[in-house]
């Protein structure tokens, strides 16, 4: 039987932290599933069909590694593609607490699906999408935290928003 995980996240944009987490991802399991959310309390700087597009392309190499969207709760998009695990990145001491209050739940929800958390490379472990978005919007250099292809968005969106 096919081992697939869900690597869920809204991923505006998709950085090289949740890349790393993919690709280690990747190598345990037989199939990553890169779940975007369309997370209602959020507003995203891209829409979801760019950031699916996006991570299709950073992800395209990698042959067990596939992109969706999902709205609704977690487990149930897992167990409707008949996953086996979450995998979610822990980069500091603080993402544990809510991290591991999201795994219990979503284990009392469904007990036939774990969490796995998988720690990035150490030089992403300061690294989100919302401190690169706030860095990129006001002119910083943000190369060293997205793959290029997100870079040329990221800088187009911000482009179109200064005209």
């Amino acid at each position: 039987m096919e081992r697939i995980a869900v690597y869920p996240g809204t991923f505006d944009p998709i950085t090289n932290g949740h890349l790393d987490v993919i690709f280690r991802g990747s190598n345990i399991f037989d199939k990553v599933v890169v779940a975007v959310s369309t997370h209602p309390k959020k507003m995203p700087l891209f829409t979801l069909d760019e950031r699916v597009a996006l991570i299709e392309k950073v992800t395209r190499d990698h042959k067990n590694v596939t992109v969706d969207s999902f709205n609704g709760l977690l487990v149930d998009y897992a167990e409707s593609i008949q996953a086996c695990a979450i995998v979610r990145g822990l980069r500091a001491v603080s993402d544990f607490e809510f991290e591991t209050q999201m795994a219990l739940v979503n284990r009392k929800i469904s007990s036939d699906i774990v969490t796995i958390f998988l720690v990035p490379n150490e030089r992403y472990t300061y690294l989100n999408s919302t401190i690169v978005k706030e860095v990129a919007s006001l002119g910083g250099d943000v190369s060293n935290f997205l793959p290029s292809a997100v870079l040329v968005e990221l800088t187009r969106k911000f482009d179109a928003i200064k005209r």
